[in-house]
């Protein structure tokens, strides 16, 4: 159906964008080779987002209701906004682009929006960068410390690190597809246009399809200009955000795995020292966030003053 392609644009940028979040550390320490990455990241995903992406799609419906017209315009307005992101090379955060186009779309149309799921998913834009920045802070200050002195150096050690990258990244790539597909398609399970299992299908291979074309730009930016890691740093702040993913998918919220990303990663450079940090890329990343669900509402908000009477 022709009103599903914002949809897959939408799930196509966010792949492009969300990549380097479960797969970019991986590349950038030799663990693994990018081809081989987002390979595996693509099919993970697919598995996600079908066996356990419905939660996310049911916190949007709660949040508006939107009829096809509203779905449409959110999904496009969503993609456009994570595109652009996307092509600056940050790591934005496309569950901020859908809330933000899914309440602007509503304001525009008349549609109520219920403002404390909206409360609800905003503290997550808080607590999940956050609570990977603390968990990664406190695994690599005390878990190191711990493993120096009799694993570190040893024959095989690095290689098992290496390892365990790659089966973290596999960990991050199925929970990024069951907590963010809903950004993709949950609206349309929530105008009752494709049922929560298709919506995850369909999701979920967009998603893929950005995955396998256009994520390196981003992937740059996190595994390089960030904070510069070695392949143990690398293996614990991506457990922090797979961890965090996963316990924001139980709790049925959709929350951004770029977020949690590089509050993990900021975490690691933390005991390393703030100096450590490149500051003034995590102040760009930071705007770029406060910026996005204000420009995704925006967006919405003149497509439908500009086409929504196309749909009436």
């Amino acid at each position: 159906m022709w009103v599903l392609l914002p949809a897959l644009f939408m799930g196509w940028a966010l792949g492009a964008n969300d990549a380097a979040n479960v797969c970019g550390l991986a590349v950038t320490v030799g663990a693994i080779r990018y081809r081989t990455a987002v390979a595996l990241t693509a099919l993970f995903v697919v598995l996600g987002a079908t066996l356990a992406g419905s939660a996310g799609m049911t916190t949007y419906g709660a949040l508006a209701a939107h009829g096809l017209a509203g779905a449409f315009l959110v999904a496009l307005a969503a993609g456009l906004t994570v595109t652009l992101m996307t092509w600056r090379g940050l790591p934005v955060s496309t569950s901020q682009a859908a809330v933000g186009a899914i309440v602007g779309v509503a304001l525009a149309s008349g549609k109520p929006v219920d403002w404390s799921t909206f409360g609800r998913i905003v503290l997550s834009w808080v607590t999940s960068p956050l609570g990977a920045l603390i968990i990664a802070y406190f695994l690599y200050r005390f878990l190191t410390p711990l493993l120096q002195r009799k694993l570190f150096g040893l024959a095989g050690f690095d290689q098992f690190v290496r390892g365990g990258l790659i089966l973290i990244g596999i960990w991050g790539a199925y929970a990024l597809g069951a907590n963010n597909v809903a950004n993709v398609t949950g609206v349309f399970v929530g105008a009752r246009v494709l049922s929560p299992i298709l919506a995850g299908v369909i999701g979920g291979t967009s998603i893929a399809v950005g995955v396998l074309t256009y994520s390196r730009p981003v992937m740059e930016t996190i595994g390089q200009k960030l904070v510069q890691i070695g392949t143990w740093p690398a293996l614990l702040a991506l457990a922090a955000q797979a961890a965090v993913l996963q316990l924001f998918t139980a709790l049925g919220v959709p929350v951004s795995s770029s977020q949690a990303v590089v509050g993990a990663v900021v975490g690691i450079g933390l005991v390393k020292g703030v100096e450590a940090v490149n500051l003034r890329q995590v102040l760009a990343i930071v705007l770029g966030w406060v910026l996005t669900p204000v420009f995704s509402g925006l967006v919405g908000l003149l497509l439908w003053f500009g086409f929504g009477r196309f749909f009436s």
